[in-house]
Formats: structure tokens, C-alpha cells, sequence
């Protein structure tokens, strides 16, 4: 299927793995910088790049979106799995930019035959190469079942933004197989980080042309602390960019909630309740914690679908998009600190990159809420699949997997192996990262207690990234005058994923952290080493500046 674009030509460059393109692709270079990827240092400008599809953060789509305003963007994608990511990148950049990219996605037998291949054409709707031909059937919105209120907004009766916004819900919605749309109650905006020029170029294009939220609508992380940063260095130029970004979303009808754990806020989606979430670790969580219902809609999707109140009838909406089609049997090893759930959820996403899994031997460790909050980041940056399940410990855990599911078993040299792949560096630390995703309350209340009576070393910053309603509860609670007492420092509204310079300490060469999302991204993000361990290794490194090289004990 021709999913967008026309005519292409280029290079094949393919990729064993999915690749996610916010965090492994450079929007200014097009090079690959995912140290973990096998493809790492390739470009994928002008080549007519394959993967079975894509994987990691909803923000892909808007590093695909930068690519193309800058012309390095792909000359075709190929897929042979659903893709939602960066075809939506493509999808906006050709609807509302003009600028094109071509997309198609092949059967199996034809993807593996291309995939020998050096160099590929797309021309007059077929996919031709020296051993390849292959006809191409282009995308119809006609495809869809739609009712007169969708005929109705797709006809312009309610505005330019309204329409453009219920035509990448459709033009998806035949990508995704759909074939009616539905409607969801809430959304969550992921496109709100400053990461390149497209997010603002999108959310001050959408913003002119009179875009409004017709749903409840919440906000993901910025930039910037948004109250606070013109007094911690950050140039005028990039924080008043960041504020504007923020600004057009709450200008459209969004609340300026600025948290990458929307599922933190006490307001958060009931078990079977339909949403339309963005950003990955949160739509993970939903699923799979609180047993509500959102597919990982791309950047950019979230809120043509907040626009709408729409989305398509796909995925994980319907009860046969949830069904595991992995078993992963994980082998606890005795004395495993909180550190072993973010290894967990890391290398069942690399187990299970493109289906869901239910993980089982679990239940006896009885992960907290935090445990699950860091095993969901985790998997999201290695799976491209949106849930998984807990057998015995999350909602849907307990049902039976698909008849032709396989097996993969997880022990203690996996994650051994894990723990040294995230782990790439000397002793010394020079900066504490905690927050990726938000802290929880309890995770402060535990890292107050960690470093309660206890001096930070020289030259060790501690940075806390948290929402504002966990910011306001611990403050409330005596807490954060202890830690910033001894130097810790909270910051609202902005996560690791983007902290820029020179709120990231300019001088800071290694950081810690406890998260396997941030240990997996830091490095192609910031360009600084980085060791991981569990909340109890972070404190330690606070105070020592050091965190031993040795597995811990209970590897």
C-alpha cells in the first residue's frame, strides 16, 4: 500500500530493528545516534530507508517533520508491520507543509525481497528495483465508515483546522486498517518540547488557523520550568521559543498541566475508558496499569484527535489488539532492588518489539505503582508495542495469551548483560538524574529519606524532574525544603528527555540515573556517559561522587 508521497528513488538502508527516530536520529544531520542500534552512525537522508516498523517515543513523528522542512528527511519508508510514527510525520509535513515523503508498506515476502536489494524506485504506483516490481494500491479515505458529523467537519462547516485535523485522523485511520472511527473522552499533547523548529512551526500553524481542543485535554513536559527559567540562564531566544510552544497548546484549549505522567495527576483515565494519549511511557502505563484504552498516537495525532473527539476503531481499542502474542518468562533474581524492574521492562521490549507480551513470574516480587511506571518507560524505548501485560499483577494480566504466542525466557545473565549495556562508563559521577518520567510522591518521600542527613559531594549536581501537582503535594508535605536544603534541586514542567544547557549542568561529564528510559536515550541526547542504578545507588553517588563499575549483588 502507497500510504503517502509519489515518486521516490534512493539507497536502501535497512534496519534489523525498529528505529526510534526521536532520540536515535539527529533532525539536523539525519545521522543515526542511537548508540544501541545496529545501525548506529548511518544517515538516512535521501535513502529509501526499511524496518519492519518503528519503535520508541510518539516524538518521532515530529523529527520526521524537521527532516523533511530541512530536506533531509528519507526519500521513501518502507515498513511491513502497522507504523504509526513516522507516517504521521509525513502525513503533516505533506498536508499542511507540502513537503512529501513516501511511504509504503509491503507484504512480507515482497518486504524481504527489497530488503536484498541495493537500490530502490517508486514510480507510477509501483515499487520497482533490478529484482523487485511491485504494484502499489494508494490509501482512500473512502475506506472509512463515517457519520455525518465527520462528512460534516470534513467538508471545512467547522473551520480549516477542524478539517485539516479530521483528515490526518482519517488518512491514519486507513493506514492503521481501520474502517469506522470513534469517540474518545481525553487527550494528552506529547509535540511540547523545543527538541527542533517543526514542534513550534506545527503548534503556531495549527494555532492561526483557529484549532481548539473539543475534548479535556492535558499537556507533556516543556523545555522550560516555565514560571522560573529566565532566572536559570536559559538564553532569551530558546526560553521564549519553548514558552511560545507551550503557550499555543493552552491557547488551543489545553491545561498546562506540563507532565510526562499524566496518570500521576489525580485525574487520571478509569479501566476501559478510551483516550487519545501521546507520549510513550504514559500511553504504556494507561494500557497497561490502568487498564484504559489508547494506541501510541504519534506526536502531532494527539491533538488533531483532541481537535476531533475521533480516533480510528484500531489496535488497542478493540479487545483483539490486546490479546499477548509473547510470553516472556522473567527469572527473578534474589535480592533484586527497584533497578530490576526498569531491566525488566528494557529487555522485554527488546523481546517483544512489534506485539504485545505478557511477562510472567512477576507476581511474587508485587511491583509498586513506581516499579511499573519505570518497567513501561523502559520497555517503550525498545518495543514499538503500546501495552503489555503482568500476569497476576495488572488488570488484563490474567487473561490467556494467543493460541500461537511463543516463549522467550529472561534470567539472570540477561539482565546482567542489560546492566552492563546501560552501564558504559568509569566510576565517577558528576550528576544525579532522577525523573524520566516524573517522580511520584512516594519516590521524593524516599529519596528525602535516602539523603536525609547526608552532605551532596563537590561537584555533584542532583536534579529532580517533577510535575506541578507532585511539586506542590511534596512542598506541602515539608519535603522540599529538606532537599533543596542540601542542594537538590526540583524542577517542574521539563524533563531529562529535554533538559538543555544550561539548566544540564555545562560542566557534568557522567550521570547517574534510575531510569532505563533515560539510561537508553541520554547519551545520543546530551553526549555524556552514563552509568544506571536503582534509587538507593543515585543517593549513594550524590554523596560519594561514585558509583561503582562491579554488577551489583544481586546480579
Amino acid at each position: 500500500m502507497l500510504l503517502a508521497g509519489g515518486d521516490a528513488a534512493g539507497d536502501i538502508l535497512v534496519c534489523a530493528e525498529g528505529l526510534s527516530f526521536w532520540g536515535g536520529v539527529d533532525p539536523e544531520t539525519g545521522r543515526i545516534i542511537d548508540v544501541h542500534h545496529p545501525a548506529h552512525g548511518e544517515n538516512v537522508s535521501g535513502k529509501v530507508l526499511m524496518m519492519s516498523t518503528s519503535r520508541g517515543s510518539c516524538s518521532g513523528s515530529g523529527v520526521l517533520l524537521e527532516l523533511a522542512l530541512n530536506g533531509l528527511a528519507p526519500a521513501a519508508l518502507v515498513f511491513c508491520e502497522d507504523e504509526e510514527v513516522l507516517t504521521l510525520g509525513v502525513l503533516v509535513s505533506e498536508r499542511i507543509f507540502g513537503r512529501s515523503v513516501t511511504v509504503v508498506r509491503l507484504g512480507r515476502a515482497a518486504y524481504a525481497a527489497m530488503a536484498g536489494e541495493r537500490r530502490a524506485e517508486v514510480s507510477g504506483a509501483r515499487l520497482v528495483s533490478a529484482g523487485v516490481d511491485v504494484a502499489l494500491m494508494r490509501a482512500d479515505v473512502g475506506a472509512l465508515r463515517l457519520e455525518d458529523r465527520d462528512r460534516a467537519v470534513l467538508a471545512g462547516d467547522v473551520g480549516e483546522a477542524a478539517r485539516t485535523a479530521m483528515e490526518i485522523v482519517c488518512l491514519m485511520g486507513v493506514a492503521q486498517g481501520a474502517t469506522a472511527l470513534m469517540d474518545v473522552t481525553r487527550g494528552h499533547i506529547d509535540g511540547c518540547i523545543l527538541a527542533h523548529s517543526a514542534n513550534l512551526i506545527f503548534a503556531e500553524k495549527m494555532a492561526a488557523m483557529g484549532a481548539k481542543v473539543t475534548i479535556p485535554t492535558t499537556i507533556n513536559a516543556i523545555s522550560v520550568d516555565r514560571q522560573n527559567w529566565d532566572t536559570q540562564g536559559v538564553s532569551t531566544d530558546f526560553g521564549g521559543r519553548a514558552s511560545r510552544l507551550a503557550d499555543a497548546y493552552v491557547a488551543m484549549g489545553a491545561r498546562p498541566t506540563f507532565t510526562c505522567a499524566p496518570y500521576l495527576l489525580e485525574d487520571r483515565p478509569k479501566r476501559g475508558e478510551c483516550v487519545g494519549w501521546s507520549e510513550s511511557n504514559a500511553v504504556i502505563y494507561a494500557n497497561s496499569v490502568l487498564g484504559a484504552r489508547t494506541p501510541k498516537h504519534p506526536d502531532y495525532l494527539d491533538l488533531c484527535i483532541a481537535m476531533t473527539g475521533r480516533a480510528a476503531v484500531s489496535g488497542v481499542y478493540a479487545d483483539a489488539g490486546r490479546v499477548a502474542r509473547r510470553v516472556v518468562e522473567v527469572a527473578v533474581p534474589a535480592g533484586a532492588d527497584d533497578a530490576f524492574w526498569p531491566l525488566v521492562g528494557w529487555l522485554a521490549g527488546k523481546a517483544s518489539p512489534d506485539r504485545v507480551p505478557l511477562l510472567v513470574g512477576l507476581e511474587e516480587a508485587a511491583p509498586s505503582t513506581d516499579d511499573l511506571k519505570g518497567l513501561c518507560a523502559a520497555f517503550g524505548t525498545t518495543s514499538g508495542a503500546p501495552m503489555l501485560h503482568i500476569q497476576g499483577v495488572t488488570p488484563e494480566g490474567g487473561q490467556a495469551p494467543s493460541l500461537d504466542a511463543d516463549r522467550v525466557v529472561l534470567g539472570s545473565k540477561d539482565f546482567a548483560a542489560a546492566w552492563r549495556e546501560l552501564n558504559t562508563t568509569d566510576e565517577a559521577v558528576d550528576l544525579v538524574a532522577i525523573g524520566s518520567p516524573h517522580v511520584s510522591l512516594d519516590e521524593v518521600r524516599v529519596l528525602a529519606r535516602l539523603l536525609d542527613g547526608k552532605t551532596l559531594a563537590d561537584r555533584v549536581d542532583v536534579i529532580v524532574t517533577i510535575g506541578r501537582e507532585v511539586l506542590s503535594a511534596a512542598r506541602a508535605e515539608g519535603i522540599v525544603a529538606g532537599l533543596e536544603g542540601i542542594g537538590v534541586r526540583l524542577l517542574p514542567d521539563l524533563c531529562w528527555c529535554s533538559i538543555t544547557e544550561p539548566v544540564f549542568p555545562n560542566a557534568a561529564r557522567v550521570l547517574i540515573t534510575n531510569s532505563g528510559k533515560y539510561a537508553h536515550y541520554a547519551f545520543g541526547l546530551s553526549g555524556r556517559k552514563v552509568r544506571f542504578g536503582g534509587l538507593a545507588a543515585c543517593a549513594e553517588a550524590a554523596v560519594t561522587g561514585r558509583a561503582p563499575a562491579v554488577l551489583p549483588g544481586w546480579l
